[in-house]
């Protein structure tokens, strides 16, 4: 099950961004779920503490957002895999013994942050900057022709873009 936060990479050209189209096969998503699994069956951890350790562990690739990880931490919770305590205001997750089982099968998603796949994002994140930039200085210094030809421009792109994805 995919959910939201799989699309963390795109937001704002961020940390994370390195498309949804991924150097890994088409369409392929980071799994959030096996990768808090993963992380709770190494120790217990709050969810702040996962958010930065799976950026560390992807060397700044992916960086979850809290609005992927604590729905996903509830969702484990709802099912019963998880577990939680609150101390300090802070709510520490742990697997349940059907966790533990689940975990072991849900593999570790961060491993497939390979050097290939870091240096791609990276390439992509410098591409959508440049692109970011570009349009800053059209929109802001360029004619209202040059802004239209800009904006029709940035419309083919995308419509080119998603036709790669639908090939």
């Amino acid at each position: 099950m995919a959910d939201r936060g799989d699309w963390e990479q795109f937001r704002g050209f961020g940390r994370g961004f390195g498309g949804h189209g991924r150097g890994h096969g088409r369409g392929r998503r980071v799994n959030t779920r096996g990768a808090v699994l993963g992380l709770l069956a190494e120790r217990p951890m709050h969810g702040y503490e996962m958010i930065s350790e799976l950026e560390l562990r992807t060397r700044g690739a992916w960086r979850p957002s809290p609005g992927s990880i604590y729905p996903t931490l509830q969702l484990l919770e709802d099912e019963g895999l998880i577990v939680s305590e609150e101390a300090s205001g802070r709510k520490r997750f742990t697997l349940t013994e059907a966790g533990r089982e689940e975990a072991a099968n849900a593999g570790r998603p961060w491993q497939d942050f390979d050097q290939n796949r870091i240096t791609e994002m990276q390439e992509f994140r410098e591409a959508g900057f440049g692109i970011m930039q570009a349009l800053q200085q059209v929109s802001s210094a360029g004619s209202a022709e040059q802004r239209r030809e800009a904006l029709e421009i940035m419309n083919e792109t995308k419509r080119r873009l998603y036709a790669i994805l639908a090939a």
